[in-house]
């Protein structure tokens, strides 16, 4: 066995008890052996209630979304050739954060009720997100998607979403701003199984087209030209690998809010665990964004009970130094 492989090995077996624990972690403590009975469909009846329809839902939309935005920002960074891009730089996050909250003004009646079903939300939320990421592509592709004019275009775009998200937060309804503003910051509190159904076919949608597009990217971290000269369709694949990023950032955001930085920190993390090939950075990045949402989800649990923390709040948290860090790195010539 290689090092990469045993290095994806452990990293599997942290991601599975970081599951287990979260799933036994909560009022009533359930130990790894009840919650894998009750996983099977052997445990007592209260376990299994309490495993599949209080707690399973939470953890597993917190592992996928984490899988889904790291990603996300693993094929972004490939794409730019930029080692800073992630989903909120296209405008992703804030994009549904404007969805959102237009969904909250114009569904609210004068007694500040919604006169839909909330579960309208992700949709809207992944309408606003993949509008505002299709602006940017847009925008970017009149200068055949020049990856400096992307990024720039996509900081500018995030920044009109984050004064609309303002502009909707201060004429919207009084009372349903606490609710858009813990979805804002990142939360799998509410968490349901539909939320994890409709995630979890955009991973499995997914995973074909990142398994085609491997070896591919492995080609795009040569310079235009010389990959031009491999045989490789630069801007077919460029363009591939921005609309899967759009999608899984979509998807993500759209049912459990804006967990920032697991799109910049998991992508970087995975390249310095397992090297630079496409493949297994992409199996890491994913297991690794999977365990740092998970992780910090059970950590704000433990830690706030019994208040609910957002889960971004966290990632957020560890994500803004190493960024920090990371843009002073990128400054420095000799880095």
């Amino acid at each position: 066995m290689n090092v990469t492989a045993a290095r994806l090995g452990l990293l599997g077996m942290l991601l599975s008890a970081l599951l287990l624990t979260g799933i036994g972690t909560g009022s009533s403590f359930l130990g790894p052996d009840r919650v894998i009975a009750a996983l099977w469909g052997t445990g007592e009846r209260m376990d299994m209630v309490i495993v599949w329809t209080l707690r399973l839902p939470r953890v597993a939309l917190a592992a996928l979304a984490g899988a889904a935005l790291a990603l996300s920002g693993a094929l972004l960074q490939r794409a730019t050739r930029n080692p800073l891009a992630a989903p909120s730089v296209l405008g992703i996050t804030d994009g549904a954060a404007v969805g959102v909250l237009l969904f909250l003004t114009i569904s609210s009646d004068a007694a500040n009720h919604l006169t839909v079903p909330v579960a309208w939300q992700p949709a809207f939320a992944g309408l606003g997100a993949t509008g505002f990421a299709l602006l940017v592509l847009l925008l970017g592709g009149r200068h055949r998607a020049d990856p400096l004019r992307l990024l720039l275009y996509g900081v500018a775009l995030a920044a009109l979403a984050k004064a609309l998200v303002v502009l909707l937060l201060i004429v919207g309804p009084v009372y349903r701003a606490s609710q858009a503003l813990i979805w804002l910051a990142g939360s799998v509190q509410a968490a349901q199984g539909r939320d994890v159904v409709l995630l979890g076919s955009v991973l499995g949608l997914s995973l074909p087209v990142l398994i085609l597009l491997a070896r591919p990217l492995d080609q795009l971290r040569l310079d235009p030209d010389s990959a031009f000269a491999t045989g490789l369709p630069v801007a077919a694949v460029r363009g591939a690998a921005l609309a899967l990023a759009v999608a899984l950032a979509a998807g993500a955001v759209s049912v459990a809010g804006g967990i920032g930085f697991v799109g910049l920190l998991a992508p970087h993390a995975a390249r310095l665990l397992f090297g630079s090939r496409a493949a297994p950075q992409l199996i890491g990045a994913a297991l690794l964004g999977a365990a740092m949402t998970t992780g910090a989800d059970l950590l704000v649990r433990l830690a706030f009970q019994p208040l609910e923390v957002p889960v971004g709040a966290v990632t957020a948290a560890l994500g803004a130094p190493f960024f920090l860090w990371l843009l002073n790195r990128r400054g420095d010539p000799h880095a």
